[in-house]
């Protein structure tokens, strides 16, 4: 038995000179330093104790080295578990302690606010800088000569926690097949190959920059342009010598900002992808107009990859996130029930495949709720399959709104006031009401010096929307909070207006 994934890299691989990935400080590496370098990552690890099923914990910023050390703890038969760089040293602790990974590798400017908790987890201690005596340092003096430590395809390849919105976050486990199957699925309906060149911008501690973005490319032999992080001077600038970009939608609405964004610019151009966070349909439609293109728009999670993508022929619908990859089931319940319900009608999406998770790390319970007898993951996203097979997501079930016994999804609500002249984008959330349980409430955002207002948007709802779905506040913001996905933190709009309509009780209002 080989390493189930490195071993479909290498088969996969193109000649040892082909270009893999250009920095934008104008290093540029083959397949065969790739090779190279993750075999010293790996040697280096091996060093340091680590064992085939230890987890290795990575909180660092973007680079070359980074996504090295990835393919080395595959390599050496580890597991990868990647951390947001924006989390804190409290955040951390959790992560170490939940994970109890051999090796903790980190930013040296992080490394002494780290420690303490390194070392209560009984975790070694790295840091991925250049001065001696760091991981790097260690790997530049390793052998390539390594041989890859045996995986096979149910092994776990990576943990990676999910955002927890809702209570403490769970590690999702991932496998060398989970990770291989789907991106494999997504080489071909993407229709990826050797002459591909990606524009990398995406952060690489979540699963859209670190296994749709890297596997593919590896898996197709194609070539990446590695950028620190998202910077339009710097997408333009590389633009030129791209073929396909993947990103998040804050990308496409910042670039729709920008004069340079023409037909012309983007005329060479093959694919753009968007994920993480639903893509305005009205960004989706100005994108068009723009540039000619119709941006791609897939939908996934941590605990499964992808699940669904618009197709590269065909009809990319705005507002929906196309139909299920090959090899991937889909289907709508009824959140009660689990009984499957009619096309066209709203419930809870669950999926089915060989990209779906293993289960949660040291929560059989919490596995056990979330999968039904027959194999379906539940996802927890509400949604429809509509007559021609498209799926569209209307929200998280736990964004559902309840408001006098009536069920109220805040993505149909969403979509009205979204479409209402000068509004950007809008949040509609659920917050505690004394009469009708929860008071739909919107929070909006708008384009500089629109002349639209709380009581406008709410006046203009009431031709739209039956009554008891029309928000009984509007708030008029300067922007939605987001994670670093780009993706709004409904989580902290409700806790901010948590008591809204308990002070307009208390008012007499």
């Amino acid at each position: 038995m080989g390493n189930h994934l490195f071993d479909l890299i290498r088969s996969r691989m193109p000649a040892p000179d082909a270009p893999f990935a250009l920095l934008d400080d104008g290093r540029r590496f083959s397949y065969g330093d790739m090779v190279a370098v993750s075999a010293r990552f790996a040697a280096v690890l091996i060093g340091l104790g680590v064992k085939p099923g230890d987890r290795v914990a990575v909180q660092v910023e973007k680079s070359f080295e980074a996504l090295m050390l990835y393919l080395g703890t595959v390599r050496a038969g580890a597991i990868f578990l990647p951390l947001n760089t924006a989390y804190t040293p409290a955040e951390i602790e959790y992560f170490l302690g939940d994970a109890e990974p051999a090796v903790f590798v980190c930013d040296p400017a992080k490394a002494e606010a780290l420690r303490p908790y390194a070392e209560k987890a009984g975790a070694k201690l790295e840091t991925l800088g250049i001065g001696s005596g760091s991981l790097l340092a260690k790997a530049n003096a390793a052998s390539s000569d390594f041989a890859d430590v045996a995986r096979g395809a149910d092994d776990l390849a990576a943990i990676l926690y999910t955002s927890g919105t809702t209570g403490r976050s769970k590690g999702a486990m991932l496998s060398h097949d989970n990770l291989s199957s789907n991106a494999l699925a997504l080489v071909d309906y993407w229709r990826f190959g050797k002459g591909d060149v990606l524009l990398h911008a995406l952060p690489i501690f979540h699963t859209h920059g670190l296994f749709v973005a890297t596997n593919v490319i590896l898996l197709s032999g194609a070539s990446m342009i590695l950028l620190p992080k998202f910077d339009p001077e710097q997408v333009f600038k590389y633009l030129p010598q791209a073929t396909s970009m993947m990103g998040v939608p804050t990308f496409y609405v910042r670039l729709l900002q920008d004069a340079r964004l023409t037909k012309e610019a983007t005329r060479h151009m093959r694919l753009f992808v968007s994920g993480s966070a639903p893509l305005l349909a009205e960004t989706h439609r100005e994108w068009r107009d723009r540039t000619g293109h119709a941006i791609l728009e897939r939908y996934g999670m941590t605990e499964t990859n992808m699940n669904t993508s618009n197709p590269y022929e065909g009809d990319r619908v705005a507002g929906t996130v196309g139909f299920p990859l090959p090899g991937v089931s889909a289907r709508v319940t009824d959140p009660e029930t689990g009984r499957e319900i009619a096309r066209d009608e709203i419930g809870m999406i669950e999926v089915k495949g060989p990209n779906v998770f293993k289960g949660y790390w040291r929560n059989p319970e919490k596995t056990k709720a979330e999968f039904r007898a027959d194999g379906f993951f539940i996802t927890g996203d509400l949604g429809k399959i509509d007559p021609a097979g498209y799926v569209h997501i209307v929200g998280r079930g736990k964004d559902l709104i309840i408001t006098g016994g009536y069920n109220v999804y805040p993505k149909e609500v969403e979509t009205e006031i979204d479409e209402m002249p000068g509004v950007i984008e809008s949040a509609v959330i659920g917050c505690p009401h004394p009469d009708f349980g929860e008071g739909v409430t919107a929070v909006v955002v708008c384009k500089p010096g629109a002349e639209i207002t709380a009581k406008g948007i709410a006046a203009a709802l009431e031709q739209r929307l039956a009554k008891f779905k029309q928000p009984k506040q509007v708030f008029v913001v300067p922007e939605l909070p987001r994670n670093t996905m780009g993706k709004v933190q409904k989580n902290l709009l409700r806790e901010h207006y948590k008591d809204i309509y308990a002070k307009q009780l208390k008012a007499g209002e």
